[in-house]
């Protein structure tokens, strides 16, 4: 069964004003906006043994039947006044006095902004200049910020006296106690605006279309975003803009894979081009580059151009463009081309190969060995 007394740490025949000061001290320890959400259910425990200890009747009854003198509502009814919990904790810490310092600025910042831009691989690899078109909120022209119609001034407001807080009395289990709260009539700006102006509805900002330029750096990719700093919304009251983010996204090429600062592309050459060698000439963001094909090139080899890739983000310099050779086997051939093969399968003593089994990738492992090694 829930002991309230022992939930206060007071003793049985305790004084309603040593419950009160149990009550205080533990309200400070558990409240959740002191001690995190995961106090929650601690705060409301101690708070409602609380009401029910300091209310004579409700002690009464619960030193003779316990909580479930109360039924299933609890102890909840007309000992806390309408009080709630959120009063209760301005009433302890000063939390509306807190914030009661001055009235709340009309003038706030603006909310940040997003853009978003699409680039094509060459933009992305090289940077590039972009005019973008946004709809966002301006200071508006007319009150310059102001709110009020030109001419006019916001005024004190009468009911705080330009405070932005008025106080009021609850009733509580602790007695009658002097809190404050926002005033309703000026919304806490302790000022009202008589004639607000027409052209921003006493907003001091308009929404509008503007147009801004943005330098895209080279090496983006999706999923980058640019900061353009106070180029995002102007806050209400004419406040400071906020920043403006253009996140851009790559468009794919039909001939490049991007990874990283590399590009990937492949190529295919015939088996006589492979095995004689050959220049080819290849595509890559740069123009035209003539590839080199050594004699002897096998299927599956990549040939690296240094510096032909994409630029880098953070960095100096490019990535590399990385060839991949898909070497074509003929699977047609007539009777003069098979004469042919047949004759160069025996000079090569071919006509019979032996099969010889290695695990997948040696032998693009071995070519590589191959070729370090200086083999033909």
């Amino acid at each position: 069964m829930t002991d309230y007394y022992e939930i206060l740490g007071v003793s049985r025949d305790a004084t309603t004003e040593e419950i009160k000061r149990a009550y205080r001290k533990l309200a400070r320890q558990y409240h959740p906006d002191v001690a995190g959400e995961e106090s929650a259910e601690k705060f409301k425990e101690v708070t409602m043994a609380a009401e029910v200890l300091t209310d004579p009747e409700k002690r009464r009854m619960y030193d003779l039947g316990g909580p479930s003198a109360f039924g299933a509502g609890g102890a909840g009814g007309p000992g806390m006044g309408g009080f709630g919990f959120g009063d209760l904790f301005e009433t302890l810490f000063n939390t509306a006095g807190a914030t009661a310092r001055g009235p709340v600025p009309r003038s706030r910042r603006g909310q940040d902004a997003l853009v978003r831009i699409d680039l094509d691989l060459a933009e992305a690899a090289f940077g590039v200049h972009r005019d973008l078109t946004v709809e966002t909120a301006v200071v508006c022209g007319t009150c310059h910020g102001s709110c009020a119609r030109p001419g006019t001034s916001p005024r004190p407001c009468s009911v705080c006296g330009g405070r932005g807080m008025v106080q009021r009395v609850a009733r509580s289990f602790l007695g009658n106690v002097m809190t404050q709260a926002r005033c309703d009539a000026c919304q806490g700006y302790g000022s009202t605006i008589p004639e607000p102006c027409l052209e921003c509805s006493g907003e001091g900002r308009v929404r509008t279309r503007r147009t801004i330029g943005v330098d895209v750096p080279a090496g983006v990719e999706t999923g980058s975003r640019i900061k353009l700093t106070g180029q995002g919304e102007v806050g209400p009251g004419g406040g400071p803009a906020g920043d403006l983010y253009v996140e851009v996204r790559e468009l794919p090429h039909p001939v490049f894979t991007r990874r990283g600062d590399d590009l990937h592309c492949t190529v295919s050459l015939p088996m006589t081009a492979a095995a004689l060698g050959t220049v080819l000439t290849v595509e890559s963001l740069d123009g035209q580059l003539d590839l080199d094909i050594a004699p002897g090139t096998q299927p599956d080899e990549v040939l690296t151009l240094r510096g032909k890739g994409m630029g880098r983000l953070r960095g100096h310099g490019r990535g590399d463009l990385h060839v991949h050779l898909d070497v074509q086997v003929p699977t047609k051939l007539d009777e003069r081309q098979q004469e042919l093969l047949r004759e160069l399968a025996g000079l090569r003593g071919e006509e019979s190969p032996a099969a010889r089994l290695a695990p997948v990738g040696a032998g693009m492992f071995a070519r590589l060995r191959d070729k370090l090694a200086g083999r033909s």
